[in-house]
C-alpha cells in the first residue's frame, strides 16, 4: 500500500476544499463537508483546470470554467460533466490527511467492472516501470509483447508504416491501456511509437500472462475482451490509434 500524506486536517474548513501538489506526481484535491473528506484529481477532466477555483455547495462540486458538475460523495458526473472525477482512497489519522494510491488497473477502462480477485492476480503480473522525459516505450515494428497501463505522466502517439507517419492526435490519463496489440492474435508487430512526453510510470504486463488470467476468469475475460471491442473501436478511428 503507497500511502502519502497530504496536508493537516485543520487546512480544510469545513464545506471548504483545497488542492496540493503530491510526490504521487498528481494534484490532489481534498474536500470537507463537515462530517467526511474526500480526495479527487485536482484538475477538471474537461480541459485541466484547476478545480478548488470552482464552487463546492457541500454536496455538489462545480468547475467554474464550464460549469462541470459531480457529486462529492462519489465523483460521478451530474449536469453537463461528461466524465467522473478520479477519487483517491482517503485516511484520516490524528489529524492529518493520507490518500492511498490504488493500483492504475481498477481505474482502467480496460478492466472496468473486473472481479477484485482477478484485479489482484494481473497486479501481481505487472512490472512498474519509470520512464525519464522523451524516452521511447516502444517504436513501429517492435514485437507486440506487451501491454501497458499508464500510472502517472503522459504519452505520445506516431502511428502509420514507413514514411507515412503522423501524431495520433491524443494523450493518455492514469488507466488508460495502451500497447493493447499484445491482447489479439496476429498482430505481432507494433504500428504504432510510444513515446513519453514526461516522466511517466506505467505498469507493464505480458499479454500471454494476461490472457491466461482471463482464461481461467470466464467473467473477468468476457468483461475485459468486450471493452477491448470498445476501446479498439475508439482509438482505430482515422484520427488516432495505439
Amino acid at each position: 500500500m503507497n500511502r502519502t500524506r497530504i496536508c493537516s486536517a485543520s487546512e480544510i474548513p469545513p464545506n471548504g476544499m483545497k488542492s496540493y501538489d503530491t510526490d504521487i506526481g498528481v494534484k490532489v484535491l481534498v474536500v470537507n463537508t463537515g462530517d467526511t473528506f474526500y480526495a479527487y484529481q485536482g484538475l477538471c477532466p474537461h480541459q485541466d483546470v484547476c478545480l478548488d477555483e470552482g464552487f463546492f455547495d457541500g454536496s455538489v462540486l462545480t468547475c467554474h470554467q464550464h460549469l462541470w458538475q459531480w457529486d462529492i460523495t462519489t465523483g460521478e458526473a451530474v449536469g453537463l460533466a461528461e466524465a467522473p472525477l478520479e477519487r483517491y482512497d482517503l485516511q484520516h489519522e490524528g489529524g492529518e490527511i493520507f490518500v492511498v494510491q490504488a493500483s492504475a488497473l481498477k481505474v482502467s477502462e480496460l478492466f472496468k467492472g473486473v472481479p477484485d480477485a482477478a484485479i489482484t492476480r494481473l497486479d501481481g503480473l505487472a512490472r512498474r516501470e519509470e520512464h525519464d522525459a522523451q524516452s521511447t516505450l516502444y517504436s513501429m515494428g517492435d514485437p507486440a509483447d506487451d501491454l501497458y497501463v499508464l500510472e502517472s505522466g503522459r504519452v505520445e502517439f506516431v502511428i502509420g508504416r514507413d514514411d507515412r507517419t503522423s501524431m495520433a492526435g491524443f494523450m493518455l490519463k492514469k488507466g488508460e491501456v495502451f500497447g493493447w496489440a499484445a491482447l489479439l492474435e496476429d498482430h505481432p508487430k507494433r504500428i504504432a511509437k510510444a513515446e513519453c512526453l514526461e516522466k511517466s510510470s506505467v505498469l507493464r504486463l505480458n499479454g500471454e500472462e494476461v490472457l491466461k488470467v482471463l482464461a481461467e476468469e470466464p467473467m473477468a475475460g468476457y468483461l475485459v475482451m468486450k471493452q477491448l471491442s470498445t476501446l479498439i473501436t475508439k482509438h482505430l478511428r482515422p484520427s488516432g490509434g495505439k
